[in-house]
């Protein structure tokens, strides 16, 4: 190519050498190096051949021979991917939802669990709840004989929930896909197993693509798993809660791909992210790296677990895999609303456990030294609410002591003050605190004002230091405006 100096020959010589001595160290600079390219590009201040050289570079891994109608320009990291996709079962969908979930299966050598997850999606969701959510399954394997076996059984199963356009089956030709042997052994992974790793991200990669314009949010699964009750009800409250937050990922599992979220409008980007790199290494480790090129460092995981593991063998060589959560519960519990809100403090805070920590359902805290009489907890919800319940925890299970010993909760109302300096002028105090916790339901039925504010005060000093570990606020009706 014409416009490469000697210079750059010589720079990718030198990426060729470190790609040999470390497949992660060339994933990471290539990562960053299209990362950047990718904001200029969408800036328009790439040259032509810029855009070439990225093209050639992220295809090189991909052999351009087999693959090139699905990597036409992968400058362009937000557009969709070309592939034809088969439907095996359903139709296009015909208006957009909240909520897609996407399962990717392929024949297993021992056990089959895709009939069983499907019908637990189903069952765990009530009428109002399937409104809101499509299940999209990609039946990945190249037995053509196998599809068409679990294309009849999801058929005759699900016929009602095909007819209304909630589940779509659906298959991407073999021809679509790149190059599956011989790929690069990293990890001194066996070959069979980096054969089979890769065609997995390629698997999720299409999924992905396929779902991109579907819904608002798309939530990963496997197809070996149990859902727990309401989950899309749980899923909706914490979206709600983390609105003005910025997030990549949030999690509703501690175990591997299962019940990761995303907005669909990263789904392209995630799609190309899992073919750019598809044999480096397994699926659940390029997500975390996908997260952090995003600007999302720390996990965002959220309790109880939403999705629970249940098979017993792997579908790679029917190894065993009882892999659990045990932070999973299956029946309904009571998620709380935690509405939008400012939270400050006047303690001396410990590092960095500030008070947004405790505000979430995310397994972080709050941490003050020693808190004075006086010293205080506040919330200042974005909009004035109605409260049902409200319930407060402080200490943990390995620090006891670092509990609020004398303590009180009060609700206010009247707002004052600017944009950062907002509180309330008069307070009501709803109780005290038993042994570090606070509890109080019906609270609408007490409280006859609607809350602006919400503060903890501390009405004795204390030598031990105080860690708030959660803060729940259910709410009634949206109060009149």
């Amino acid at each position: 190519m014409q416009f490469f100096t000697r210079h750059n020959l010589k720079y990718f010589d030198k990426m060729r050498c470190l790609r040999k001595r470390s497949a992660v160290s060339f994933l990471g600079i290539l990562v960053v190096c299209l990362l950047f390219m990718n904001l200029y590009i969408e800036d328009g201040y790439v040259l032509e051949g810029d855009k070439e050289l990225i093209r050639e570079t992220a295809t090189h891994q991909l052999n351009p021979e087999r693959y090139v109608h699905s990597f036409k320009d992968l400058s362009n990291f937000s557009g969709s991917i070309n592939i034809s996709y088969r439907y095996l079962a359903g139709t296009p969908l015909p208006r957009r939802r909240y909520l897609t979930i996407g399962l990717s299966s392929v024949k297993r050598k021992k056990g089959n669990y895709l009939l069983e997850t499907i019908k637990s999606i189903f069952e765990q969701s009530s009428y109002e709840e399937l409104k809101e959510i499509a299940v999209v399954v990609q039946l990945a394997d190249f037995d053509s004989a196998w599809c068409e076996g679990m294309v009849q059984d999801i058929s005759q199963k699900f016929a009602h929930h095909i007819i209304a356009g909630r589940l779509i089956v659906i298959h991407v030709p073999e021809d679509y896909y790149p190059v599956l042997d011989g790929l690069k052994r990293n990890y001194n992974d066996p070959e069979d197993r980096v054969k089979f790793r890769s065609k997995q991200n390629v698997d999720y990669a299409f999924l992905l693509n396929f779902c991109a314009n579907l819904s608002d949010y798309y939530v990963m699964l496997e197809d070996d798993v149990r859902c727990s009750k309401n989950f899309l009800t749980a899923v909706k409250k914490v979206i709600t809660s983390r609105e003005g937050s910025y997030w990549v990922t949030l999690e509703f599992s501690k175990l591997g791909y299962i019940g990761k979220l995303y907005h669909s409008h990263d789904l392209p980007r995630l799609a190309h992210f899992l073919l750019m790199f598809y044999q480096e290494m397994p699926c659940d480790w390029l997500l975390i790296h996908f997260r952090g090129l995003l600007a999302q460092k720390e996990v965002i995981r959220f309790k109880p677990s939403l999705f629970q593991h249940m098979g017993y063998y792997s579908s790679y060589k029917g190894a065993e895999n009882k892999l659990k959560d045990d932070d999973f519960e299956e029946e309904s519990f009571d998620i709380p609303d935690n509405p939008p809100a400012n939270l400050h403090t006047n303690m001396n805070v410990f590092e960095n456990y500030e008070a947004s920590k405790a505000y979430s359902s995310i397994d972080e805290y709050f941490w003050g030294k020693a808190p004075s009489t006086g010293d205080f907890y506040g919330i200042v919800f974005e909009k004035p609410i109605k409260i049902s319940k409200i319930k407060v925890v402080t200490g943990t299970e390995d620090r006891q002591n670092d509990i609020l010993h004398h303590g009180a909760l009060e609700v206010g109302e009247k707002i004052v003050g600017s944009k950062k300096g907002r509180q309330c002028t008069t307070y009501l105090r709803l109780g005290e605190f038993k042994n570090g916790n606070f509890e109080i339901t019906d609270v609408e039925h007490k409280v006859l004002f609607d809350i602006n504010c919400m503060r903890i005060l501390v009405t004795k000093s204390q030598k031990e230091w105080l860690i708030i570990r959660s803060i729940s606020v259910w709410t009634s009706q949206t109060p009149n405006q």
